[in-house]
């Protein structure tokens, strides 16, 4: 090696080292992490370390319906609860988080009836129901190892499911507090009637059967066609008709029909339709994806589309009944039409079906209109004597199976008629009596919205709650304002049974209501639901039970998790709960749901809401704000995102989105997500590569004995984690990820730890210079690994497991989720020699000798700015400010010499730069006039080598 060899003066240099690799790796690395999280068990781990601390945070899951691996949307709601329940953890919050599922209901019936068929033909209802439950844990266990990889942490082996025994029993002992306080009643709903037997039937007593069925397309015509044409962006002549198409399998229903249903998200087209009996020209709104099917039917061959509309733009239009030409037809929207099959439109009949029932209590159908106009048939299938004619043609006293031709030759007669032939299909019979059965309004169990004041009372602790965003609590106030009562029995089998005798006569509950359901709840807790099918009235009632009918309905599932509160959260104080929970967090769908019951059952019981805080998120939408459908190619699947990209990317995206509103993903978002996210890794790799070496027991300096400039930067860091902690709290995490973001590109990126590489890499190891901007990256290194974990979860473990293995205070915690905010941040005194202020001053200083020197590097007449001399002019007043540390200002600067000039003529701080003539320092790179000055060392300028063979130079600045 020979003197003149610049790379001799290498290995002088400190340069950062450290194990933490520049490459995420995460679908990799993330596994591994996982694997360790649960070997350790780590929420045991969390709870034995925070179990005892003084104040508590309670966030309670609402639970996911077990069917079906999750999507998008699970990801948002699962990785939003984690970075509440995680940021509480590190605001010093004993915060516990258990899972849950809810596990009841139709989904899973159908799902089972699918490989088993319906009860009665391979099993009998013990069987079904057995075979629900193995189905829901199944689905349980695919959708729990998805939310476990997503890397939120919860007690996941011991989670809440609504199908276990104890959560059944505690379902019924709720029910039994709502009997008692004077909530129940019961009320007439559809259910399935048999003719032959006089009565409703159960799902039990259900079987499917082929029949043959009337199958008619038929058109409400529009009362005002001008208005209903002005939605699609049409206009049409006097005189042309504009009709909306409903088609249906039971014209006996038509005498009831009170309202056309939409959907509210379907698209609709306004489309050129068949001509009017006297050839008159015929418009008609059909369901785009069904336009061409349905214009087959009625014999045009071309769809000539005129316009588009959404089916929410429909609602409140008001159609003409076909062959009751006084009755308007209003249009709903429900999301229970479809475009499966049909026209897409629905005619709709409370009367006569449970989605037609439901949608009539959601538009107060059923308050308008009289029992006998919303069911007009008897019993036996006859029509009753007060049934108005159809067109003259009488129905009183017609049996409804007789009526469906002559309802056709009405409809055909009158010019509304456009399709209709035979259809053979599956329907239901009663199972004794192998007859056809229809669905009739028939007497069913409810939760009282007047009696005992439910409403009012509720409306008033909706005020109590503190609902983030704000909008929430006037969505809510105006749903619970104007809902019906509630309906909570359901006519199935997959479901916990309302334990409940009427008397055969009255109709009344028995008066021990309350506590026989507690009886009945003691067994269900041993042997399940089924113990109460297997109970007998007389069991329970002795010699009362000849005056009772024992009730086989079960509840409404919205029941079984709107008491999850009572079923979960005050029954597990061990493990850190409480009620009311300090905060519920779901999608904005659940104003409508899970917080909508959890609140009546939770006012109905306690007389007080079962939440403090109430948070929603919005709906996911791709790139370009549409809805997502698989149909449209548009999903983002979360399993395909982590394992092309990593948990952590996706964490990041649902952190940084505005989850007030509609929430925008796509590979180009994420691909975005992924740029911030090697913005935050590298910036944490810089800071632990610099720490090499560093014994914070030891090594770390006193804030009072910094260099300005790290001082300073601990100071940045300080605001930023009061701004950040604040942010947590107000749950605004995009405002995290922008703050940590610009921190890590400007404060640290393109200033701190440009400017201080020079002191890290030439001046001796130990130097105080080196030790203080160690201790200032040391210091934002403990920081900013804790305001990371609760979004990067694995790339916050990550990081924790690569700092110093001993803390300054003692050997550090396991895992970050330990820890707390740390406290080894300060802002800066105000007697500091350079304040806050100041710092700003000279960073906008900064900003002019950059702009001063960014031509001459455009001209060519330099290249890096070390080779260039700054002069600044400068007046009195800033002579004087500017004198301590003008001979350090090339540091902050990274430039060459910088001369501060007079002028006292001047106000402002003028910038002026010329290149360097002195020679580079092969060590430094910096551009000095002394080198050469040592014969040992000619290469190397002065302070080089004052740093490696004398005391080494002294920085107090910079």
């Amino acid at each position: 090696m020979t003197a003149q060899d610049p790379n001799q003066y290498k290995a002088t240099l400190h340069l950062p080292a450290t194990e933490f690799p520049m490459r995420g790796d995460l679908p990799k690395r993330e596994p591994e992490t996982l694997a360790r999280w649960e070997s350790d068990g780590l929420y045991a781990q969390i709870r034995e370390k925070v179990g005892k601390r003084e104040r508590s945070f309670v966030l309670h899951d609402g639970p996911p319906y077990a069917n079906g691996a999750i999507h998008i949307g699970h990801a948002v709601n699962k990785v939003l609860k984690d970075l509440v329940v995680k940021s509480k953890l590190m605001a010093g919050f004993d915060a516990p988080y258990v899972p849950g599922w809810d596990c009841h209901g139709l989904p899973i019936e159908h799902q089972v009836e699918k490989k088993f068929g319906k009860v009665g033909e391979k099993l009998d209802a013990s069987e079904f129901r057995q075979k629900c439950r193995e189905y829901a844990s199944e689905q349980i266990d695919l959708q729990r190892r998805d939310f476990k990889r997503l890397g939120v942490i919860g007690d996941w082996e011991n989670p809440y499911r609504t199908m276990d025994f104890r959560y059944e029993a505690d379902i019924m002992r709720s029910l039994a507090k709502i009997v008692e306080r004077g909530h129940l009643v019961r009320g007439a709903k559809p259910v399935h009637w048999c003719f032959d037997c006089g009565s409703a039937l159960a799902e039990a007593e259900i079987e499917y059967a082929d029949k043959q069925s009337w199958a008619i397309d038929v058109a409400y015509d529009a009362r005002d066609p001008q208005a209903l044409a002005r939605v699609f962006g049409a206009s049409v002549e006097d005189g042309v008709r504009v009709a909306m198409p409903i088609w249906t399998t039971t014209p006996w229903t038509l005498p009831a029909s009170l309202a056309i249903s939409v959907g509210p998200e379907l698209d609709y087209v306004l489309v050129e339709g068949s001509r009017t009996p006297d050839g008159g020209r015929r418009l008609l709104v059909l369901a785009e994806a069904l336009a061409g099917k349905a214009l087959s039917r009625y014999g045009v061959e071309d769809v000539t589309v005129l316009g588009r509309a959404l089916g929410r733009d429909l609602e409140n239009l008001l159609m003409q009944h076909p062959f009751y030409a006084e009755r308007d037809i209003p249009v709903l929207v429900g999301d229970h039409v479809s475009a499966e099959d049909g026209t897409g439109m629905v005619h709709t009949a409370p009367g006569h079906g449970p989605d037609d029932y439901t949608i009539g209590l959601k538009y107060g159908l059923t308050d308008r209109y009289t029992a006998a106009q919303i069911n007009p048939v008897d019993a036996k299938g006859v029509y009753l004597p007060t049934t108005p004619p159809a067109d003259g043609v009488v129905l009183a006293g017609l049996h409804l199976w007789k009526a469906n031709d002559i309802l056709v030759d009405v409809i055909r007669a009158s010019g509304h008629l456009l399709a209709a032939h035979k259809l053979t299909h599956s329907y239901p019979h009663c199972w004794r009596h192998k007859t056809p059965v229809i669905f009739r309004a028939t007497p069913q169990w409810f939760i009282s919205m007047e009696q005992a004041n439910l409403r009012r009372d509720a409306l008033s602790e909706i005020g109590k709650v503190a609902w983030v965003p704000e909008w929430g609590e006037a969505r809510i106030y105006n749903m619970i304002e104007g809902r019906p009562d509630w309906t909570i029995s359901r006519q199935r089998y997959w479901g916990v049974p309302i334990a409940l005798f009427f008397h055969r006569e009255t109709g009344e509950v028995h008066p021990r209501s309350a506590e026989l359901m507690r009886q009945v709840a003691a067994k269900v807790e041993t042997a399940g639901a089924d113990a109460w099918y297997a109970m007998t009235a007389e069991d329970l009632l002795g010699d009362e039970a000849a005056q009772y009918e024992k009730v086989t309905d079960i509840l409404d599932v919205w029941f079984d998790s709107g008491v999850s509160h009572e079923c979960v959260l005050a029954q597990r104080p061990q493990d850190g709960l409480y009620k009311p929970a300090d905060l519920y967090l779901e999608g904005s769908d659940q104003h409508r749901g899970w917080f909508h019951s959890s609140l009546l059952t939770g006012v109905a019981m306690d007389g007080v809401a079962p939440y403090r805080q109430v948070l929603t998120h919005g709906f996911t939408v791709d790139e370009q704000g549409k809805k997502m459908s698989k149909s449209l190619g548009n999903t983002v699947e979360p399993q395909k995102v982590i394992n092309a990209m990593g948990a952590d990317v996706l964490r990041l995206w649902i952190a940084s989105t505005d989850y007030r509103n509609e929430m925008s993903v796509s590979d180009n978002i994420l691909k975005r997500t992924s740029d911030v996210y090697r913005r935050v890794r590298n910036t944490a790799r810089f800071l632990l590569a610099n720490l090499n070496g560093f014994e914070p027991a030891t090594h770390l300096r006193p804030l009072e004995d910094m260099v300005a400039l790290d001082r300073w930067i601990v100071h940045r860091a300080a605001e930023l984690q009061d701004r950040i902690a604040s942010a947590y709290e107000r749950y605004d995490f995009a405002e995290i990820v922008q703050a940590l973001s610009n921190f890590c590109s400007v404060d640290l990126g393109s200033l701190y730890l440009d400017v201080t590489k020079d002191r890290l890499y030439t001046m001796p190891e130990d130097s105080r210079g080196r030790r203080s901007a160690q201790s200032a990256m040391y210091r934002i290194a403990e920081a900013f690994v804790r305001w990371i974990a609760p979004i990067l979860a694995f790339t916050a473990d990550e990081m924790w497991r690569h700092l110093p293995a001993v803390t300054e205070k003692g050997p550090r915690e396991d895992n970050v989720l330990f820890a707390t905010w740390y406290d080894g941040l300060a802002l800066l005194p105000e007697d500091a020699p350079l304040s806050a202020e100041d710092f700003d001053r000279l960073l906008a200083l900064r900003e002019q000798v950059s702009a001063t020197l960014e031509p001459m590097r455009a001209a060519g007449e330099i290249g890096a700015a070390l080779e260039a001399e700054i002069s600044l002019k400068a007046g009195v007043a800033d002579q004087n400010w500017l004198a301590p540390f003008a001979d350090e200002l090339r540091f902050l600067f990274i430039s060459g010499d910088v001369e501060v000039i007079a002028d006292d003529g001047i106000k402002d701080v003028a910038v002026l730069a010329t290149p360097t003539t002195k020679t580079k320092c092969v060590r430094c790179w910096q551009y000095r006039g002394d080198v050469g000055i040592d014969a040992a060392h000619p290469q190397l300028c002065g302070r080089c080598v004052t740093n490696l063979a004398g005391e080494g130079e002294h920085r107090e600045w910079f």
